[in-house]
């Protein structure tokens, strides 16, 4: 078994290889954002105990971040280093590792955050105008962290650097599902990591309202069920982010989406009555009256409070999603509508955000919002951010707005890393001039908490999103997709560093839903599985605030590595029928078909797992198809009808979903029988 596994890691290697142009080969290095420009030199900085770190014109935030890289450095390497904290300005003649930062940069949109970094064998000199530049070199350094049989190395090369993008974010629903502050912070670091700059933070929905107010303390009391970020605690957040280079943008979702508000303040509702936090998904009716003066009072008295809290420039009002019933149930606000002249509740909504971009610029904020606020009563200097396709925000920016694209990159969504990645804000064809172009500031992945718990938000925000960070960082030119899997594979390890749970948690749920037995089995049918996609999970049988996210489908990630890695094999098969990928093919269906027998008796003893029962058959079915296609391909046999009916009905029923998941091979095994009729 174990000859087999080296020889698929050998010939998807060569795989990849042979997808990746001359200059890629040539640079092939596990960078993740690569690099703008990679020279690759001769030979290696070896490093040893005696590795020390200067820094000149130092801040206090390229400090502390230099001095994490050492730590960092140490705990990757196990060296017990004789200098453990950085050297400021020229302190000793000798050192290893050199950084040049010309400048401390306010922490804003658009700040300079190129470096360049060049290693030999003998020294390594990181030089940036900025020290956010230099924090950005820093994490480039330490993916080239590699070793031999003598020791860790640095390879020699020269990278200069700088993002495509100057809005690179990661959105966190804090709502539907709360997410404690260790959580935060370990995603800020490896935001950090990849070079993402802007954490988005979704603070108010009808399922919660998540900051301590000591204006309004119902919000909180009412609004939250006990589970909400003190101040202090936002304050933490926020430091701890910009130590790292990256701006926390909040969201108070205003006007719909505001059941945790309406439910402390009822009297701000459009319509009287007893409102509740809500615990189911969707879109509901509850709204924020825009006629009544106490709800301008209200929301700035609370976006003060908030803007306190939040130093950054932009401040997002959500504002998407209202359906409007409240208002068209309310004759107060319809008469509101005709004595002004307003036509429908798209511009009663426009009446409404101005009232509040008033309120934010007041504040000295720049407003942020979803498509729903775009809208030609609007003033420009607002910011979209497009969720509903890439025509708004083409739109958009063809009138003058700035925008954000998060179309594409919602990874609540369980969508592949490569339908991600391919993603690009800016794609060739894009109806869109040179000038046109600059409005679009770059992208969001979004991480909306509906079926996600701080156990399992880790495994659907990472790897993928360090791919998104690719897109919105490197070079439109680097879109390669086996090479891009081949380094996340292991920019996802290095990941762990920071305490991120995408890879470790998975085993610890198994063991849950196992009693503690053997997971392998479980292991393997995980591999091959994937939870549905886009929004088919709460259709295919109804999520609430309590469902428990426990079961097979929170354990199953989106891109099943052994699936991804069996659909490649066949396609190349396919091309040129080699032996020897016929053989590795042959001993992954011998390995899922024999599975199943392993896997019943460990689910007869755990009732949570009874559900994944079809599911095992279903991999036994479709690998037992495999196998026999694969032998008949090998003797030049036809099928027969009844063997082929029998086919094609096990394989519609394994197409259909089980347990929320669904197998990810089906699609291959039809590619093979393709072959033989």
């Amino acid at each position: 078994m174990r000859k087999t596994i080296l020889l698929l890691l050998l010939l998807l290697s060569n795989i990849s290889i042979m997808y990746l142009s001359a200059s890629q080969l040539q640079n092939k290095i596990n960078l993740m954002p690569y690099p703008s420009s990679v020279e690759m030199g001769n030979g290696k900085f070896r490093i040893n105990k005696e590795f020390s770190v200067q820094v000149n014109n130092v801040s206090h935030r390229l400090e502390g971040v230099s001095n994490r890289f050492l730590m960092r450095l140490s705990n990757r390497t196990g060296l017990f280093l004789n200098n453990p904290f950085i050297f400021v300005n020229d302190s000793i003649t000798e050192v290893d590792f050199i950084i040049n930062a010309a400048e401390r940069a306010e922490l804003e949109l658009g700040i300079l955050e190129s470096y360049e970094l060049v290693i030999n064998s003998n020294e390594i000199r990181l030089t940036s105008q900025t020290d956010i530049g230099a924090i950005r070199g820093i994490e480039t350094l330490l993916q080239l962290v590699q070793s031999d049989a003598e020791g860790y190395y640095f390879p020699n090369l020269k990278i200069v650097d700088s993002p495509r993008f100057v809005w690179r974010g990661l959105l966190i629903d804090v709502c539907r599902h709360f997410m404690p502050i260790d959580v935060i912070k370990r995603n800020i670091d490896a935001m950090a990591a990849v070079k993402l700059n802007v954490l988005h933070l979704h603070l108010s929905e009808d399922q919660g309202f998540r900051v301590e107010s000591l204006i309004y303390p119902k919000l909180h009391e009412l609004g939250s069920d006990g589970f909400y970020y003190t101040q202090n605690q936002i304050r933490e957040i926020v430091n701890y982010a910009a130590e790292r280079g990256i701006r926390v943008v909040p969201e108070f979702d205003v006007p719909g989406h505001a059941t945790a508000i309406i439910t402390a303040y009822p009297e701000l509702a459009s319509l009287p009555g007893e409102y509740e936090i809500e615990r189911n998904w969707g879109v509901f009716d509850p709204t924020l009256n825009p006629i009544k003066d106490e709800t301008y009072i209200f929301l700035h008295n609370l976006f003060s409070e908030m803007a306190e809290l939040f130093p950054d420039d932009y401040f997002h009002i959500g504002g998407d999603e209202n359906n409007g019933k409240q208002w068209d149930a309310n004759p107060e606000i319809q008469e509101f509508m005709k004595s002004n002249n307003i036509k429908d509740n798209h511009g009663l909504q426009a009446y409404f955000n101005n009232k509040l971009l008033v309120i934010l610029e007041n504040l000295d904020k720049k407003m942020v919002g979803w498509d729903e606020i775009f809208s030609p009563e609007m003033p420009t200097n607002i910011v979209i951010q497009s969720w509903r396709g890439k025509e708004a925000m083409v739109e958009a920016a063809k009138k003058g707005y700035k925008t954000i694209l998060s179309n594409g990159y919602y990874i609540d969504l369980i969508q592949p890393t490569d339908f991600h990645y391919l993603n690009d804000p800016l794609p060739d064809d894009i109806d869109l001039t040179k000038e046109e172009k600059k409005y679009v500031l770059g992208g969001e992945a979004t991480m909306w908490a509906e079926m996600i718990s701080p156990e399992t938000i880790d495994s659907r925000i990472w790897p993928r999103t360090a791919a998104i960070a690719e897109r919105f960082w490197s070079p439109q030119k680097y879109n390669n997709i086996e090479w891009m899997y081949e380094r996340l594979e292991v920019i996802s390890l290095q990941l762990e560093e920071h305490g991120l749970t995408h890879i470790k948690n998975i085993d610890m749920m198994l063991r849950r839903m196992t009693g503690n037995h053997n997971i392998q089995p479980l292991k393997i049918l995980l591999s091959v599985i994937e939870p549905v996609k886009i929004y088919k999970r709460n259709q295919l049988r109804k999520q609430t605030q309590q469902t428990p996210l426990t079961r097979i489908v929170d354990a199953a990630t989106p891109d099943a590595e052994s699936a991804r890695k069996f659909r490649s094999l066949v396609d190349r098969y396919l091309k040129g029928r080699s032996s020897e990928i016929r053989n590795v093919l042959i001993s992954m269906l011998e390995s899922w078909k024999t599975n199943h027998i392993k896997l019943i008796s460990i689910i007869e003893n755990s009732p949570i797992l009874y559900e994944v029962k079809p599911l095992s058959e279903n991999l036994f079915n479709v690998s037992k198809i495999g196998l026999e296609i694969l032998e008949m391909v090998d003797k030049n046999q036809s099928p027969n009808d009844v063997w082929l009916a029998n086919v094609k009905s096990n394989l519609e029923l394994a197409e259909q979903p089980v347990a929320q998941t669904e197998l990810m091979i089906v699609s291959a095994i039809g590619k093979l029988l393709n072959i033989i009729y």
